[in-house]
């Protein structure tokens, strides 16, 4: 009986060994992605200074900086790794190479990420920008350390202020909770604090979501060689090289007097308008017919079907809300995984749910960075100064610690919440759970009828624009003097020339636009 049960601890000392193992060889991969990430985009001259306090200053909140990314990056993966995980389980379920892949393992993932995100969220990044911004108390000696009270101290203030005001909210939402929090702290007050900042990520995704979902045609167009019917790559390229070099001219022999300053910038904003256009053409000259006409097509049809799928499914989980009590989500003790599936279509079903939980973090993300309200945090390549990478890493860990939560409130999957992600008050709310799918349903197919329908109008502007180029050429080159004309002058001139006589400058304008 003895040497069972020593048998029984050894495996159970095993087994969290080999878990503790496998967290930290993720976690070490994912810290090592993060380092390269924010190491291309930040802005080298903050670390290469003279003084080296402040370069150890910003060596240590950047170290804080990719921790806090690595977490984030973690949380982005927890829900799509742990739905392949069940489908692996059931796939090879007496495999002795999957013994490792177990409910322990993942619940374990599950509360590092939980505990880790808001120690990142609550100090670390908080700690992180005190610290830079430090320099000391009055009269103190100078140094790290004199930098590090300061910042622990301004911390604490703050921590206190935010206590306090979350006490304040409790009085005023529940009278009698609100004097049991200030004695049970762990038990009540935290777990409020952490429902509240959860609630804001929601929010926050339900906000740029949908916008990203219309916004990632135009981005992934830009990044794409688009198909053009009826047009001379050639030709256009040509004149774009004729007027980029009819533009360094104009800059190069402009005066210098101040009275010129605001034509030589909007000569200068031309140029370089120019030369974009000119790199896309060439682009388009050197990509293979394959990727020419077929690139774009197949990406636009593959996110218009993400996007329709997304909303499909949310809508079906409208009605499973109305009818079906078990589609509220809810918090998971003890993982049962490869018993079920958690798709009625089997392995291809859970692959499609993580593919679209990804593809729904991708566009939150484009969505945040193309609103108005944070456009400047958008990072740029070696140009991102330290305290734009502190709020990119913050926007991030927020955005990415609510995605679990968002994903099982829209029914992207039935795998329920695990550990404290499942202890949000307001999870069993009927009311905000119903109303933050319509929400999502209306405003995303709002924006992807308004996305479609306006790229549907440019794309036929811009086909009846080179048609009617291509015919009043022909018309041109038909008359007695046309073709002597159009290689004297050159296409492009007659062209003008024909549609200003026709139609006004203004028409000239807008068609060659296009």
């Amino acid at each position: 009986m003895e040497a069972d049960d020593v048998s029984v601890r050894e495996q159970i000392f095993h087994d969290r060994v080999r878990e503790i193992i496998i967290c930290i060889l993720l976690f070490v991969c994912l810290y090592i992605v993060s380092h390269l990430i924010i190491t291309h985009f930040k802005k080298s001259a903050e670390f290469v200074v003279d003084d080296s306090e402040d370069a150890m200053v910003n060596r240590i909140a950047l170290w804080l900086c990719t921790f806090t990314l690595s977490v984030a990056v973690g949380a982005v993966l927890l829900l799509p790794l742990s739905i392949l995980s069940n489908e692996v389980l059931l796939s090879f379920p007496h495999s002795y190479y999957m013994q490792w892949l177990n409910g322990s393992l993942i619940h374990g993932l599950w509360n590092l990420v939980f505990l880790f995100s808001n120690l990142s969220l609550v100090v670390l990044m908080p700690f992180a920008y005190f610290f830079t911004e430090s320099e000391g108390f009055v009269g103190s000696k100078k140094g790290v350390m004199a930098r590090v009270y300061e910042t622990a101290v301004v911390l604490l203030l703050l921590t206190l202020l935010v206590l306090g005001m979350v006490w304040v909210a409790t009085a005023l939402l529940h009278q009698d909770a609100a004097r049991e929090s200030l004695y049970d702290l762990w038990e009540y007050y935290l777990p409020y604090l952490y429902s509240g900042i959860s609630l804001c990520g929601v929010l926050l995704l339900l906000l740029c979501t949908p916008f990203g979902l219309s916004r990632m045609f135009s981005v992934t167009g830009s990044l794409l060689v688009k198909p053009r019917l009826l047009e001379d790559v050639e030709d256009t390229m040509n004149c774009a090289w004729l007027e980029e070099a009819s533009l360094s001219r104009k800059l190069s022999n402009s005066p210098s007097s101040t009275w010129m300053a605001l034509k030589v910038e909007a000569v200068r904003k031309e140029l370089f308008s120019t030369r974009s256009r000119r790199v896309a053409l060439e682009m388009r000259r050197r990509a293979s017919p394959w990727q020419r006409n077929l690139g774009y097509p197949l990406a636009m049809l593959l996110l218009l079907a993400l996007t329709v799928v997304c909303v499909l499914m949310v809508s079906f989980h409208v009605l499973e809300l109305l009818f079906d009590e078990s589609a509220m989500p809810r918090g998971m003790e003890d993982p049962l995984l490869g018993a079920a599936s958690f798709s009625m279509f089997g392995s291809l079903g859970a692959t499609v749910q993580a593919v679209l939980i990804l593809y729904l973090m991708l566009s939150s993300v484009v969505g945040f960075y193309s609103s108005p309200l944070f456009t400047g945090l958008l990072p740029h390549a070696q140009d991102t100064t330290l305290t734009q990478i502190i709020g990119n890493c913050v926007s991030l860990l927020v955005l990415s610690s609510a995605l679990p939560v968002f994903s099982r409130t829209l029914g992207i999957t039935r795998f329920d919440l695990l550990g404290d992600f499942g202890r949000y008050n307001w999870l069993g709310n009927f009311y905000i759970v119903f109303l933050y799918n319509m929400l999502f349903a209306g405003l995303t197919s709002a924006s992807l009828i308004n996305t479609v329908t306006w790229a549907v109008q440019r794309e036929l502007i811009r086909a009846f624009g080179e048609f009617l180029k291509c015919l009043l050429w022909l018309t041109v080159a038909a008359l007695p003097l046309g073709p002597s004309l159009v290689m004297a002058c050159g296409k492009g001139v007659i062209l003008n020339l024909t549609l200003t006589a026709f139609s006004g400058p203004q028409c000239v304008r807008q068609i060659s636009a296009f």
